[in-house]
């Protein structure tokens, strides 16, 4: 299994080609059957771009659109285990906390698929959603700024909450775009987080139970670990 982690971006071909691993992967979990790729998304109000986005991305990927099957829902609901039988799952971007309170129900369903070998691509929020350790947002920590308001996800203080456990160690997301990595530094030296990453635009990590962790990419992963001089941080690159 593979789990794909992308911090973000706006360019739909850059975005496509970080993903063609991950459809290649989910045909050949397939096999002989049809293909089924499923992408969760989480939409705010009045969002009518998110879901054509997210479908071009796969589709420049080289997903056929028969390949694609979208559940899509507000802010407030949350999936059911129907969303994860299929061969693939794409976790898309939005509002972070709204991702992490949807994905509750189907916690359990999700990564018991991905340790039987399902891929998982989260893109923004669908990658911060993936760890254990979910930072989901927030722009302060002990009432003291980390990161701009805007990057906040409508949060004041920074919050960690359940993730998916994909993985054991927390992500942010548009770190070198939105600036995250000082709030992933923050919130490690305040011992929210242990460790973590910071994934920049057009980037993605990828985690694979046959080979080492891979950056692909125009941009940088900034690894952030607990130091005794308060945290160390380690540039990875494709």
């Amino acid at each position: 299994m593979s789990v794909f982690l992308l911090g973000g971006g706006r360019d739909v071909a850059r975005c496509g080609d970080l993903l063609r691993p991950f459809v290649a992967e989910a045909r050949e979990r397939a096999g002989d059957r049809p293909t089924v790729i499923a992408v969760l998304l989480v939409l705010e109000a009045g969002d009518d771009s998110s879901l054509p986005r997210h479908r071009a991305m796969l589709e420049a990927a080289g997903a056929a659109p028969d390949e694609v099957r979208v559940e899509s829902i507000v802010e407030g609901e949350s999936f059911d285990g129907a969303a994860v039988d299929a061969d693939a799952l794409f976790v898309g971007g939005g509002l972070t906390p709204a991702y992490q309170a949807a994905v509750g129900p189907i916690r359990d369903a999700v990564t018991d698929r991905v340790r039987q070998g399902m891929p998982y691509a989260g893109f923004s929020a669908g990658a911060a959603i993936a760890a254990g350790p979910a930072l989901v947002g927030g722009y302060r920590v002990g009432g003291v700024e980390v990161v701009s308001e805007d990057a906040g996800e409508e949060l004041d203080e920074v919050e960690v909450r359940p993730g998916l456990g994909l993985l054991d160690f927390a992500v942010d997301v548009h770190a070198a775009q939105w600036g995250t990595l000082s709030r992933l530094i923050a919130a490690v030296e305040a011992g929210l987080v242990s460790d973590g990453v910071a994934i920049d635009e057009h980037t993605a990590l990828v985690i694979s139970a046959q080979a080492a962790p891979a950056v692909h990419g125009s941009g940088q992963v900034w690894r952030v670990e607990s130091a005794a001089s308060g945290a160390h941080v380690q540039v990875l690159r494709a």
